[in-house]
């Protein structure tokens, strides 16, 4: 198991989450939701990755980050931020071959959690993943 620093991004607009749609290219991999989001390069902080990776999987600047909470994750623990970003609408990033093949973006509807829960950003399923 891949043991570095993750981060991963609450987009929520309009009582929905921005979640990313991938495929594995392994022979026999599945398909899933997930947040956006991605590994700490050497020498990033959590922040300017989580900048990086929301900007290279849905195209959108990051405006705000707050720390939520942190989460297991399958590649090892993800640091979660409760994110703002500048006005656009999410854009499929070019596919270069390398990790998931993006599939799609979509505005899911945000889970039902007492607003007290996790400073009241509702957070889905990290990643959830969809029957071969």
């Amino acid at each position: 198991m891949d043991e570095r620093k993750r981060a991963a991004a609450v987009i929520v607009r309009d009582g929905r989450v921005l979640m990313v749609h991938e495929r594995s290219r392994r022979s026999g991999g599945g398909e899933w939701w997930t947040l956006p989001g991605g590994g700490v390069e050497p020498g990033e902080t959590l922040e300017e990755a989580l900048r990086r990776e929301v900007f290279e999987e849905t195209g959108l600047v990051v405006s705000t980050a707050r720390h939520v909470l942190e989460m297991p994750y399958p590649s090892g623990m993800t640091s979660v931020f409760s994110v703002t970003v500048a006005d656009g609408e999410p854009r499929l990033p070019h596919d270069d071959g390398t990790g998931p093949e993006p599939l799609g973006l979509d505005w899911l509807p945000a889970p039902e959690l007492p607003i007290e829960s996790h400073h009241g950003v509702p957070i889905p399923p990290m990643i959830v993943v969809l029957p071969a």
